[in-house]
């Protein structure tokens, strides 16, 4: 798992993704792979649409291109917590090990009811509690909720 330090680093760059994502027209999600070593960035994901979002599209393009093995040393590195699809396709990918800045929970707070962003309300630890492998998580990160929250509340205010 990532020290303190490595966190917060990746997690600035997760949400520097969002902001690309979001300066392209999409929802504002970022996604990094984090090798082992905990410093090199393998792959990162910025949002597609309400299907393929940044965490679930990172996932299937890293189960593309690593054994499963290499996978499960790697940590995926993300803004919000992962929905249940985006945490279903990590431990489907056999990522072993989550960062997330901001909680679905606060992203809920945030977009409210907006049709663009129907939050399913169910954190990732339930999703991966059902499965027979222990996927590492670590978030929220209160260190991190400000900034990616400011992201987020910018953004919905303008749709």
């Amino acid at each position: 798992m990532l020290n303190d330090d490595q966190i917060g680093h990746h997690l600035n760059q997760a949400a520097e993704v969002a902001r690309r994502a979001a300066a392209a027209g999409h929802h504002p999600f970022g996604a990094l792979l984090v090798a082992p070593d905990g410093k090199t960035v393998l792959l990162e994901q910025g949002n597609v649409d309400t299907v393929n979002h940044a965490e679930a599209v990172l996932a299937r393009d890293a189960a593309a291109r690593y054994r499963p093995e290499y996978l499960w040393g790697c940590t995926l590195v993300t803004t919000v917590e992962p929905c249940a699809m985006c945490a279903a396709t990590q431990y489907w990918a056999h990522i072993g090990s989550l960062v997330y800045g901001m909680s679905e929970s606060r992203l809920l707070e945030i977009t409210g009811s907006h049709e663009e962003n129907p939050t399913l309300d169910l954190p990732c630890r339930e999703v991966f509690a059902r499965g027979q492998k222990a996927v590492e998580v670590v978030g929220p990160v209160p260190a991190a909720e400000a900034v990616i929250a400011e992201v987020h509340q910018t953004f919905w205010k303008s749709r």
